[in-house]
């Protein structure tokens, strides 16, 4: 096993070893709070060109299955943990961890302190980082070529991550609905919770224009999350400007969350270091209640938190908001059928406190058809 470096573009570095593949790879550090659910972690396109630290200390313990993939592959640039374990014991598990890893060529690192690499994260903010491991370079090379990677602040990635072409969930039992979803880096679980509600969800690419989502004639429009800058889909979000025109519903998660702010007008931030967990509290501004929420997101919306505001498509208002730091996530129109949450419903393994917004979309269709 050989000595690998996690590097830093402020200079700093820390010292560990080899896991998973060797190499070197870079993208955004970020840390992840959950204590399970790596798997799904590993798996979500969200995470694309994003090296993730994982702040449990024993990671691997469960191992990986084919059931609990959130898409065909590991999108992770790389993987940090402190203790990873020596022995899959679980009764799902198909494959071990690390040697998924070296399957699918995801460099990593291990024995590292990620409690204080959370920190310095933390302190500093999200920045470009790299792995490297089986290399000859000195410390001051390595940092050189951590700061010529490309920053996550203006990165257009959906392209790499949407699929290229349209293919069909169906509904489980009788179908009610359909719903066209837009594929920004789509989670298996989100059409897999539509369809359990009688929906059938055509999941098509990015790029779909307004006449390819009416030939389907949906009953609602559903935007995933996925990578990348939200200030750089200016194509789809003149795309949800038309269906808001057309008073089709619709329902936004994450960087669709985003997406649905920017086209009613609203900007987008970076936030310092971001959500990343299954354990944020949000609060219901309608109900008053707190949900302990899953989150993905490194963006944030900039929207009036108090009272409501006006667009070109009527009145809306925020109906999340994060406990932790004030940050928007959740908005509603309120003379369309439209609404969006910055966290996410779908998550496995995670919380489910919010899985009743698949419910409320589902209503919003109804409610629609019937008119």
């Amino acid at each position: 096993m050989s000595l690998a470096y996690l590097v830093f573009d402020d200079g700093r570095i820390f010292e560990g070893k080899s896991w998973g593949a060797t190499g070197k790879v870079f993208g955004e550090a970020v840390f992840q709070t959950g204590m399970t659910g790596y798997q799904e972690t590993l798996t979500d396109p969200s995470y694309h060109h994003q090296i993730v630290i994982m702040t449990a200390p024993h990671i691997g313990n469960t191992g990986m299955n084919d059931d609990d993939n959130e898409s065909s592959k590991i999108w992770v640039a790389g993987f940090v943990v402190r203790n990873p374990t020596t022995l899959t014991s679980n009764w799902r598990s198909q494959n071990d961890l690390e040697a998924e890893l070296v399957s699918q060529q995801i460099v990593g690192i291990q024995g590292v302190d990620t409690r204080a690499i959370t920190r310095h994260v933390r302190d500093r903010g999200a920045m470009r980082v790299g792995i490297f491991s089986s290399l000859d370079q000195s410390r001051e090379e390595m940092v050189i070529e951590v700061r010529k990677a490309p920053l996550m602040a203006g990165a257009f990635l959906v392209r790499d991550v949407s699929t290229p072409t349209k293919y069909i969930v169906p509904a489980v039992g009788k179908k009610k609905f359909t719903v066209a979803a837009i594929d920004l880096g789509i989670k298996a679980a989100t059409p897999r919770m539509l369809s359990q509600r009688g929906v059938e969800v055509h999941v098509m690419p990015y790029d779909s224009t307004l006449d390819e989502i009416k030939s389907i004639n949906p009953d609602g429009v559903f935007l995933s999350n996925g990578p990348g800058d939200p200030a750089t889909m200016s194509a789809t979000i003149e795309l949800v400007r038309s269906v808001l025109a057309a008073e089709i519903p619709i329902f936004g998660i994450c960087f669709g969350h985003q997406i649905l702010g920017r086209a009613l007008g609203f900007e987008t931030y970076k936030l310092q270091f971001g959500h990343r967990g299954i354990n944020q509290p949000v609060l219901d501004k309608n109900t008053g209640k707190v949900e302990i929420t899953a989150h993905n997101h490194g963006f944030a919306l900039e929207a009036p938190t108090q009272g409501q505001f006006t667009t070109v498509y009527g009145q809306g208002e925020v109906t999340h908001v994060n406990l932790n730091d004030g940050v928007v996530e959740g908005l509603q129109l309120l003379d369309r059928p439209a609404f969006s949450v910055q966290y996410h419903p779908e998550a496995a393994a995670g919380p489910h406190d919010a899985a009743y917004l698949f419910d409320r979309f589902v209503e919003l269709m109804a409610k629609k058809v019937s008119v």
